[in-house]
């Protein structure tokens, strides 16, 4: 099982991309506050959110940088569970 990033190696990412969280939360529709906060707190957890707006920030995430923030994030039934979750 692939290992959760942690917040530097994700802004890292962006920055490679020549991108930052800003530039991600308003490009995708989201309150910029809101993305630096659901870093924060979930960069480096092995689990999987339960809230939908947070499921989806670190899912975009995963897919502009290429690679999964939390492990199984982007894996097909995860969405359907974390709906369920909810």
């Amino acid at each position: 099982m692939s290992q959760a990033m942690e917040k530097r190696q994700i802004q890292a990412r962006l920055i490679e991309r020549g991108s930052n969280f800003r530039q991600f939360a308003l490009s995708h529709g989201y309150e910029v506050r809101t993305v630096t906060q659901v870093v924060q707190r979930w960069a480096g957890h092995n689990k999987l959110p339960r809230g939908r707006l947070t499921f989806q920030i670190l899912r975009d995430l995963s897919r502009v940088i290429g690679k999964e923030v939390l492990p199984g994030i982007l894996a097909e039934n995860t969405e359907q569970i974390s709906a369920e979750a909810v």
